[in-house]
C-alpha cells in the first residue's frame, strides 16, 4: 500500500540523525571558514544553507513514506537517471573539464547524484525479487550490466571518480550478497586489463598526472603533487586542537585548492586539529553503524539492499575523500558525504537517509 507512515519522532533513528546534522555542521563550519579565505561574501555558504534547507525537507517527505513506495518507484527511478545522464552530456555545463552540471541561473545540479540514488534502488529491486538465487550467472552479469550503462554515461562527461562510486555500490552488493566468487575473480581480471587499456586509450592527462603523482608524490610538487602536498601540510600543521576556525594558514592563504569541496577534509584537521578530524571520523563511524545495523536487522531483502547499497555508497566515498588528502589513495575528485559543499550531494545524501528512516519507521 502506497502511503504516508504515521508521524511519529519515536520512529526515528536518532543517533543516525543526529550524526548526520552533525557532519552537516562541521561541513557548514568549514564551507565558511573557505568562504572568508576567498572574499567571496559567503556565496557559497548561503548556497549550502539553501541546499540543506531543500535536503531537510526532501529528508522529512522520504522518511514520512511508506517503504513500498521506493520499491514501486526503483525502475522508475533508475530510467530517469539514464535519461538526466544522457541529457547532461548535450545540455550541461563543462565546469572544470567535465559535462556534468545543469545550469539554473546561480544554481546547478549534478545529474549523476541522482543516478546514486536510482542505481541503489534498482539494484535492491533485483535482488529483493530474485529469489536469493545470487549464484546464478543472470544475477552477477544482468546486475553488472544495469550499472555498465550508467558507468558509460558517466565517464563520457567524464567524471572518473563518480563512475568509481556507481561501480563500488554494485561490487560491494554482489560481494556482500554472496555472488559466485569465481565471476568475481573473472572481473577483477578484466579490471586489470581494463585499467591497462584505460591508460593508454581513454584516461585524460590530468587523471593520469594523478594516479603518478599518487604513485610518487614528489615527482612533480609544484604542479600535479601540489594539492596533496598542501594538504598534507595542512593537516600536519592543525596539530590537536587546531589553529581555530577560519585562522588555518593553508586554507586562508590560499595554498590549499578545491579546500570546500576534495580537500575539505583537510581544512577541519588545520584548523580543529586532530580532536575535529576524530570526532569527524567517529560520526561517520556511527553512521555507518546504524545502517548496518538495519540491514541485519531487517528480513526484508529490498530494505537490507538498499541500507547495503547507501552504505557502501557512504563509506567508499569516505575512502576515496580522506584517503585522498592525506596520501593514501589517488585524488578523484570524490567528495566527503554531509561536509563537503556540493547543493546536489547535500540534498541527495539527505534524501538517501531520508528512505532508510522510512524503512527504520517499518516493524519487520
Amino acid at each position: 500500500m502506497l502511503g504516508l507512515n504515521k508521524f511519529s519522532l519515536r520512529n526515528f533513528d536518532w543517533p543516525l540523525v543526529i550524526a548526520v546534522m552533525l557532519l552537516v555542521a562541521l561541513g557548514l563550519a568549514a564551507t565558511y571558514s573557505v568562504d572568508l579565505s576567498r572574499g567571496i561574501e559567503l556565496i557559497n555558504f548561503k548556497k549550502q544553507l539553501i541546499a540543506l534547507t531543500i535536503g531537510v525537507i526532501l529528508f522529512f517527505a522520504a522518511s514520512l513514506s511508506q517503504r513500498t513506495i521506493y520499491q514501486h518507484v526503483a525502475k522508475l527511478s533508475y530510467w530517469l537517471s539514464l535519461v538526466a545522464l544522457c541529457a547532461v552530456l548535450f545540455f550541461g555545463k563543462n565546469i572544470r573539464g567535465t559535462t556534468g552540471w545543469f545550469v539554473f541561473g546561480n544554481f546547478s545540479f549534478q545529474p549523476v547524484e541522482l543516478a546514486k540514488v536510482g542505481l541503489i534502488l534498482m539494484l535492491a529491486y533485483i535482488i529483493s525479487n530474485f529469489g536469493r538465487r545470487f549464484e546464478r550467472p543472470l544475477f552477477f552479469f544482468g546486475t553488472g550490466a544495469v550499472t555498465l550503462v550508467m558507468i558509460v554515461l558517466v565517464m563520457l562527461q567524464p567524471d572518473l571518480g563518480s563512475a568509481v562510486l556507481l561501480g563500488s555500490i554494485w561490487f560491494g552488493l554482489m560481494f556482500l550478497t554472496g555472488a559466485r566468487r569465481s565471476f568475481i575473480l573473472l572481473l577483477i581480471s578484466g579490471l586489470v586489463v581494463g585499467s591497462v587499456l584505460a591508460w593508454f586509450f581513454f584516461l585524460q592527462n590530468y587523471q593520469k598526472a594523478r594516479i603518478l603523482t599518487f604513485v610518487d608524490p614528489q615527482r612533480d610538487p609544484l604542479h600535479s603533487g601540489y594539492n596533496v602536498a598542501q594538504s598534507m601540510i595542512a593537516i600536519g600543521s592543525g596539530q590537536f586542537f587546531g589553529r581555530g576556525l577560519g585562522f588555518g594558514s593553508q586554507n586562508q592563504l590560499r595554498f590549499l585548492p578545491e579546500a570546500q569541496t576534495d580537500f575539505v577534509f583537510s581544512v577541519i584537521a588545520e584548523e580543529l586539529g586532530f580532536a575535529g578530524a576524530g570526532i569527524l571520523v567517529v560520526l561517520f563511524g556511527v553512521v555507518i553503524w546504524r545502517i548496518l545495523l538495519l540491514a541485519r536487522s531487517t528480513d526484508d531483502d529490498f530494505v537490507a539492499a538498499t541500507a547495503v547499497g547507501v552504505v557502501v555508497l557512504f563509506f567508499a566515498q569516505f575512502v576515496f575523500n580522506v584517503g585522498a588528502n592525506i596520501g593514501l589513495v589517488p585524488v578523484t575528485g570524490v567528495t566527503l558525504p554531509f561536509v563537503s559543499y556540493g547543493g546536489s550531494s547535500l540534498i541527495i545524501n539527505l534524501l538517501l537517509v531520508g528512505i532508510l528512516e522510512s524503512m527504520v519507521a517499518r516493524k519487520y
